[in-house]
């Protein structure tokens, strides 16, 4: 499968609050991320933020330096037409994660329900080197996937499941754990969906 291809049709053909990711306010995310005391001037990432509201809250919060990545450029420009003049303040990146080089380290890398759609062992570990290569040391990684009781697919693919200690497993080598929880999210026609969450921290 071509992920760009497939993500573009996505998002060409679906309005975002027909989204199983659907969120008016990202409460979790924000919750932890606010609970880091970050520097106004943190380069703050968002992994496969596309169209997500998190953008616009992290601008409401003071936060100067935000990069979305996303494959999908629809999803980039969908942001950008909401956020007007407004998305000049945020540096937009379309790529797919696991060839993204960055010019700068980051501060935090925030990824809502990207990593489990790379299924293969070797996209994993380029993913897992490309968070590696991109932090900081002592920068935070919070990581949200679909845990051991999440669904099998997601927008017609089949997803890697994770539970907290898998992800932790997964990056124990380079990462110490700060906060691991499972919670379950409600799309907008009613379903829950079971997610596991990670910090962590940069050795």
């Amino acid at each position: 499968m071509d992920l760009k291809e497939h993500w573009e049709k996505i998002y060409n053909t679906r309005q975002f609050e027909e989204t199983s990711w659907y969120q008016p306010k990202p409460e979790h995310s924000l919750e932890i991320i606010r609970s880091l005391g970050l520097s106004p001037e943190a380069n703050i990432i968002d992994i496969g933020g596309g169209n997500s509201f998190l953008a616009d809250h992290l601008l409401e919060l003071g936060y100067k330096n935000i990069h979305v990545l996303d494959i999908s450029a629809k999803a980039l420009q969908d942001s950008q037409n909401r956020l007007g003049e407004k998305a000049e303040k945020i540096n937009w990146i379309e790529s797919d994660i696991i060839n993204f080089k960055p010019d700068i380290s980051f501060d935090l890398w925030h990824d809502r329900a990207a990593l489990h759609f790379l299924t293969e062992d070797k996209q994993v570990e380029d993913y897992v080197s490309v968070l590696k290569n991109s932090l900081k040391i002592g920068a935070y990684c919070l990581l949200s996937v679909f845990s051991e009781n999440g669904p099998v697919k997601c927008s017609g693919i089949t997803i890697r499941k994770y539970a907290t200690s898998a992800l932790e497993e997964l990056l124990e080598s380079d990462f110490e754990t700060v906060r691991l929880e499972n919670r379950d999210h409600t799309t907008p026609w009613g379903a829950k969906q079971n997610f596991s969450t990670g910090l962590f921290r940069r050795k």
